[in-house]
């Protein structure tokens, strides 16, 4: 790698902090991570070559604060921040502080991230790129213009948060009647999670995989993608499991989908690694663009292991300004990989977060299975940030055996001290919806009452 990129703060926490400290140290880059006070001995401190203070453990007055990550920066002589996922990962005025100060931002132009992070703005660049996009509006301020909408598009309808994210202002109207108080609600919601209460509404797929395609940008002008994704198991609008290739996609579905994101992320000159995400209706086998993720998504694994290209590695090479040392006729796919998320959380409370300190942890091992994480026996699960303990990633050359290889790391992965979902996702990955690949993003709804806990009284 070229010299333009020395030393890199890394503005996060967690699994994802300990993942951007060993692709670094691969690339022979220095790294100081940033943490709050709750994080001071966790495993990215100890990796790192070196851990600053940046404040209390409220997210607010530490990871959240772009003025304690660029001093931090500057005050630790780094060249880059590499913000990783959530927090500021997808923050203008991070990217742009960034820039002021010297700063090399890995990730797109503070121009890319508002220009997707703007959901309403996000649809129309797609519509401009000839991506389809499902019916619906731009912002609407009333419920007589979502009554129009309604009226035009249907129901059910789905309400959203323009700035929004990780499900939050995210509400489903089946009936009109329902359309004054759901907007109140949202709006609400919206503006205390992201500042902002601008909404909009769009139609809502009740049968739907959630499909997304992986793309990787340089300031060159050149674009591919890796391959896409089937994020479809979901609990609140969260993924819990992911994998590689998606599964039964008809071959001119797929090549469409991956023409899509490469065209929407040319619309924009798009730098750095993101994702495209649709929303796939499985009545009439139509995909329709949901949002672009500017940033390198939690799942990003599955398409590591069936692409062999690191994609953290990619993202600072392409910040160092390098080119993409690839074409799309050099990326080649092989096998399947499946991730489960491991969260310190209980399912058969509605996924209510757990905390503690872990008394026990023994992740599994052999070929092809990869745990990361940021956990270690006698880590104080803290109450301030997202349940993320680890990330399971099998690889195998078929989907059943890869799903065989989930179940079998999954019933060896040993956890005490906290609840977790490791039991849960045994019992999905293990349902008939997912080995026969006809899961939707309302299947965990749909299963969950039928889940029996092993320590169930």
């Amino acid at each position: 790698m070229s010299g333009s990129i020395r030393r890199v703060l890394v503005a996060n926490r967690g699994e994802i902090a300990v993942r951007i400290v060993h692709a670094c140290r691969e690339l022979g880059i220095e790294t100081v991570l940033a943490v709050s006070e709750a994080d001071r001995d966790s495993l990215g401190a100890r990796l790192a070559d070196r851990a600053v203070c940046i404040g209390p453990p409220r997210a607010p007055q530490s990871y959240l604060d772009v003025a304690r990550i660029v001093t931090a920066a500057v005050a630790t002589g780094c060249d880059a921040v590499h913000p990783g996922y959530g927090f500021l990962s997808e923050s203008p005025a991070l990217a742009r502080a960034c820039t002021e100060h010297g700063l090399t931002f890995v990730g797109p132009t503070a121009a890319q991230l508002e220009a997707m992070g703007d959901k309403i703005s996000a649809r129309r660049l797609a519509r401009e790129a000839g991506v389809p996009t499902l019916p619906g509006s731009e912002q609407v301020r009333t419920p007589q213009e979502a009554l129009a909408v309604a009226r035009e598009v249907g129901l059910p309808l789905i309400v959203k948060a323009s700035a929004g994210g990780g499900g939050r202002g995210m509400k489903v109207v089946s009936d009109v009647a329902e359309l004054p108080s759901v907007l109140t609600t949202a709006a609400a919601e919206a503006a205390a999670a992201f500042g902002d209460p601008t909404l909009y509404v769009e139609r809502f797929v009740r049968n739907a995989r959630h499909v997304e395609v992986q793309v990787l940008g340089d300031r060159h002008g050149h674009v591919v993608h890796l391959g896409e994704r089937d994020c479809s198991l979901q609990r609140r609008n969260q993924k819990v499991v992911e994998e590689a290739p998606a599964p039964g996609l008809p071959l001119q579905v797929r090549d469409a989908l991956h023409a899509a994101a490469v065209r929407l992320a040319r619309r924009i000159g798009y730098e750095s690694a993101g994702t495209v995400e649709f929303v796939l209706d499985r009545d009439t086998g139509e995909f329709f663009f949901l949002e672009m993720n500017t940033r390198i998504q939690v799942e990003h694994p599955v398409t590591e292991l069936v692409t062999g290209i690191d994609l953290v590695q990619q993202q600072l090479r392409v910040a160092a300004g390098e080119p993409l040392a690839f074409g799309q006729c050099d990326v080649v796919h092989r096998g399947h990989a499946i991730e489960c998320r491991i969260t310190a959380e209980v399912p058969s409370a509605d996924f209510r977060p757990d905390a503690g300190r872990i008394t026990a942890w023994d992740p599994p091992g052999g070929p092809n299975v990869r745990v990361d994480t940021h956990c270690v026996p006698g880590y104080l699960v803290p109450v301030y940030y997202d349940s993320l303990l680890a990330k399971l990633i099998v690889y195998a050359p078929t989907r059943a055996e890869a799903i065989a290889r989930a179940r079998s790391a999954l019933r060896r992965f040993g956890i005490e001290g906290v609840r977790t979902t490791v039991g849960f996702l045994d019992f999905l990955v293990g349902r008939p919806e997912f080995a026969d690949a006809t899961m939707t993003t309302h299947t965990i709804a749909d299963a969950l009452g039928e889940f029996a806990p092993a320590d169930a009284a």
